[in-house]
């Protein structure tokens, strides 16, 4: 190993994902997480980082407890299943993780006890009660003013109040602490948006203690002076990036914990990014720890544009997804789909449209043609021939460049953005192969060495290529190189052109990297999968593709045939500019009862939410209308529907037989965005 005092190879880097809950098994929104931190501690090792990778998964609480009675087994045997579950799938997404830890790990838990003593010895936690609004299925209390149209802010879900004796940390007495580290680190909270929504809607207008133990149920870590109480989630959970790297509570910590912490990224979700970047720096300084470098909160994996859920009945798995497409074509397509800091969506169309465009006509079509040329003209010996031209170098400067772009988009966690940049690559070799047309130059044996000169390039245009693949997607990558006969590029090997050995053999017959599908005959392939679970079309939940189905159905009849409503009077650009349009987001919807046509929607528009009743029951689900980026008249006068005070109308347009459809966005807008 290099000994220079700056060398990057003796540099730690410590990525952790959040813990996945072991109340069920995680869906593709879930796994997401995981194949994102994966790519990003593959590349770290790339840029010779000495990377450390932890995941795990949580497994204390109420609600695994009451899934546990409901299934007929103890916990530990509920969790057990579970938690096995869920590392088959980290490991069938072939991700890199370096430790997998779990919260019944004994030395875990011994931590937390420890942990939890020193700060009541402190005098960090104090005995009360606590009597507000509890969440079960996000294991949280609230505050009246916290609740959305009285449910869970989080969730959506009913709440219940309880009172029970509990112990407390005193998060106030680190807040000012807290706020001035934010304002002195604007690396510390990714992306932006996450900063400034922790800021203003929870730091800066004052911090609550919090609730850190329970009595009303027993599944957790006991408190080892008061049995009586057991742990609350977040001071177990949070603890596991400590504790994993051989955090010892008593001192004398072990030399992992010395070397990677303070953690370098948390790769989280945007919904818990509140007790990532409150919760847990307060514990730290509590404990007289170093902060994170950094905690990114990235965003939210949609099905249906709304978030996927078992309880909407709009769940796909990845194992499901890679029993389709394989695993590399899952790992493209939620990585290259989902934009820094807004939502993406995942449909089965979708995958397809990539699969057949990006994988299989760009990549896939570009490393066959490449191999069978080099094997038709000269029996696969790959020579650079010397016979340079201008359009030759323009190949050079486009892929040189995507390395350098890719490496600095990866240090800005703009993943999508990376795979971007690589594929940039493969489609500059495709118009490459147009523009030199080797087939033309092979009719001339005059051209033999300018013909040689192509084919060399593009084979170590796609080896850099492929090697910069690897992080995203390694299988494909091995597979590329391998029909090249290449070896792995490292990054800093990536800085010339050219260094494909020549007089290399590529593969005597190429292998096809993605078979192009028919999307008639995936939906039909779903729709007999869904069935055969007892959740076909007949059922009264349509499965996803159903869903898609219907409405591409639906968008047939009403494109089918031009129509013609009654104009109404002419108006001047004084009477619309009193309209005020802007972008809202539903984030919770509910039936308005003894009404056969009227929903209730929670819209968050900027930094409001405004509660708007709309007419269209007969042809939304509340669980379809979450999630959705609506188009919004703001400045209407509220009035009353149904008894319920109305703020503001959705636009929708509607056919000749009523048919209503919601008029969204064309792209991701933020919400409150201006319409005009």
């Amino acid at each position: 190993m290099c000994q220079e005092q700056n060398c990057k190879c003796k540099k730690p880097y410590y990525i952790t994902t959040a813990i996945a809950y072991t109340s069920g098994k995680p869906h593709i929104g879930n796994t997401y997480e995981i194949v994102l931190a994966d790519s990003i501690a593959r590349f770290k090792r790339e840029q010779g980082y000495d990377v450390w990778f932890q995941t795990g998964t949580d497994e204390h609480g109420q609600k695994i407890e009451m899934k546990a009675k409901e299934a007929g087994v103890a916990p530990q045997e509920f969790v057990d299943k579970v938690a096995a579950q869920i590392r088959d799938i980290w490991d069938l997404m072939n991700t890199s993780y370096d430790k997998f830890i779990r919260t019944t790990d004994k030395d875990h838990e011994a931590q937390v006890q420890k942990i939890f003593k020193k700060l009541y010895d402190q005098g960090d936690i104090y005995k009360g009660y606590y009597e507000g609004l509890y969440c079960t299925p996000c294991e949280s209390f609230f505050t009246e003013s916290q609740l959305v149209d009285g449910k869970c802010p989080d969730c959506g879900r009913e709440v219940q109040p309880a009172k029970e004796e509990a112990y407390f940390f005193r998060m106030s007495k680190y807040a000012d602490r807290l706020i001035e580290h934010i304002n002195t680190h604007p690396e510390f909270i990714q992306p932006v948006a996450r900063k400034n929504e922790m800021m203003n809607n929870f730091l800066l207008p004052g911090l609550q203690d919090l609730c850190v133990s329970r009595t009303s149920f027993t599944w957790s870590i006991p408190v080892s002076f008061d049995p009586r109480h057991v742990t609350y989630v977040w001071l177990d959970a949070l603890t596991n990036y400590i504790t994993g790297l051989g955090y010892e509570c008593d001192g004398g910590h072990g030399e992992m914990f010395g070397k990677f912490w303070p953690a370098d990224l948390h790769l989280i979700g945007k919904d818990i990014i509140r007790f990532h970047t409150i919760y847990w720096p307060i514990f730290l300084m509590a404990l007289d720890l170093p902060l994170p470098k950094q905690v990114f909160g990235h965003p939210w994996l949609l099905q249906g544009d709304g978030k996927m859920s078992k309880s909407k009945g709009n769940v796909l798995y990845a194992d499901t997804l890679v029993d389709f497409f394989g695993v590399d074509a899952v790992r493209y397509f939620v990585l290259h789909e989902m934009p820094f800091d807004n939502d993406g969506v995942i449909s089965w169309e979708l995958m397809v449209e990539r699969l057949n465009s990006d994988l299989a006509n760009i990549l896939g079509n570009l490393v066959n043609r490449t191999v069978s040329m080099s094997n038709k003209y000269f029996g696969g010996e790959v020579r650079n021939g010397g016979a340079e031209a201008e359009v030759d170098q323009d190949l050079k400067n486009v892929v040189l460049e995507a390395v350098k772009k890719t490496d600095a988009k990866m240090n800005e966690l703009r993943v999508a953005d990376a795979i971007g940049e690589i594929f940039n690559i493969f489609r500059r070799c495709n118009k490459y192969i147009d523009e030199t047309m080797p087939w033309a130059l092979a009719k001339d044996d005059a051209q033999k060495d300018r013909l040689a000169t192509v084919l060399y390039n593009l084979v170590e245009a796609i080896s850099i290529g492929g090697s910069l693949l690897e992080s995203f997607m390694p299988d494909t990558s091995a597979k590329i190189l391998s029909q090249l006969n290449a070896s792995k590029r490292q990054l800093d090997e990536m800085d010339v052109f050219g260094k494909y050995p020549s007089g290399s053999r590529v593969t005597e017959k190429p292998e096809i990297l993605f078979a192009r599908m028919d999307i008639k005959d995936v939906l039909e392939k779903v729709e007999a999968m869904y069935a055969a679970e007892g959740q076909g079309k007949n059922s009264e939940e349509k499965t996803p593709a159903g869903q898609e189905a219907q409405q591409a159905d639906q968008e047939k009849e009403s494109t089918a045939d031009e129509m013609d409503i009654e104009a109404k009077p002419e108006i001047t650009y004084d009477d619309f500019a009193k309209l005020q349009f802007q972008v809202g987001e539903i984030i919770a919807c509910e039936e308005v009862k003894k009404s056969r046509k009227l929903l209730c929607s929670q819209v968050k528009i900027g930094s409001q939410v405004r509660q708007i009743v709309s007419g269209i029951k007969a042809h939304y689900k509340p669980e379809e209308m979450v999630g959705k980026k609506v188009m919004v008249v703001v400045n209407l006068k509220p009035a009353k529907l149904a008894g319920i005070m109305s703020e503001g109308m959705l636009l929708c347009a509607e056919d000749a037989e009523g048919n209503l459809s919601l008029m969204v966005p064309e792209k991701a807008m933020p919400s409150g965005a201006e319409i005009c």
